[in-house]
């Protein structure tokens, strides 16, 4: 049984704007230790601030990575395994769209990096604080947005387009999401669960507005689904799900190939490895 949420200790990435931002305060609010993950120093200072203010919460704490440098991912898991002595929830929330194809800094295509890799590597880290910390739960924040990978196209060295870089990366997240749940079961490791969802449709981000010019729902709503697969009682046990929203869905076909998963597994392996 979970333990009350005062007790826990939750990290989400991208946690300095956006919906990341919002699950924040509202995880906070519930009582939450929060380790807010950015990438900016200045910004990340200033939503410390601003979400201290508004939740009126001590219990958070701020950690800066470039999540398209897996060295500052790699050093990202050794801080919060080396300040925390537990680690309840990890929330993978944070994600790009670029509009311009673009290499992160260990040369892999920028999207591919940020929202699937550094997620893949981050949980890779975190994974044995998380089982000392069991029952605990990893969410990993995915997409409607969903195309099938070209394992002989991963860097989208042709024809490369922003929405579709994005949307692979959101079904690589969905498939590492199967896969882990997998292998959990298969080594008997059932003290922690992992499920994707996509929260809400063109919510009211900068991120939205500046990809597709308007929003179609609300953060709020997006809010509601992430912090219920992170703390929610009804989920507890529930795991290798993908919901849309608060109703559990189907995910692209690749993603129930289990021979794609393997192979995208491996791949990320071999392209995270030191």
């Amino acid at each position: 049984m979970a333990r009350p949420i005062e007790e826990q200790a939750i990290l989400v990435t991208g946690a300095t704007d956006g919906l990341g931002r919002a699950v924040a305060a509202e995880l906070a609010r519930l009582g939450a230790t929060v380790l807010l993950h950015g990438r900016s120093a200045e910004r990340g200072e200033q939503a410390l601030a601003e979400l201290r203010r508004a939740t009126g919460s001590e219990r958070l704490h701020l950690y800066l990575a470039d999540l398209s440098s897996l060295g500052e991912v790699r050093r990202l898991g050794e801080e919060i395994e080396s300040d925390h002595e537990r680690l309840d929830v990890l929330v993978n929330n944070a994600g790009i769209i670029a509009d311009k194809r673009a290499l992160s800094q260990d040369g892999h295509e920028l999207t591919f990096a940020v929202n699937h890799l550094s997620h893949f590597l981050l949980t890779e880290l975190l994974l044995p604080l998380l089982q000392r910390s069991a029952p605990a739960r990893i969410v990993n924040v995915a997409s409607i947005g969903q195309s099938p990978i070209d394992f002989e196209n991963v860097m989208l060295e042709r024809g490369y387009d922003g929405f579709g870089a994005y949307a692979q990366s959101k079904l690589a997240q969905i498939m590492f999401t199967f896969e882990l749940a997998a292998r959990l079961r298969a080594e008997r490791e059932d003290g922690v669960t992992v499920n994707a969802l996509h929260p809400a449709t063109l919510m009211d981000t900068k991120m939205v507005r500046q990809s597709f010019g308007r929003a179609r729902t609300s953060v709020e709503e997006g809010v509601e689904a992430v912090v219920r697969l992170a703390v929610a009682a009804d989920v507890e046990g529930v795991s290798g799900r993908y919901f849309d929203g608060l109703q559990e869905s189907t995910a692209q076909p690749q993603a129930y190939d289990a021979e794609a998963r393997r192979r995208l597994w491996e791949l990320s392996e071999e392209l995270t490895r030191p």
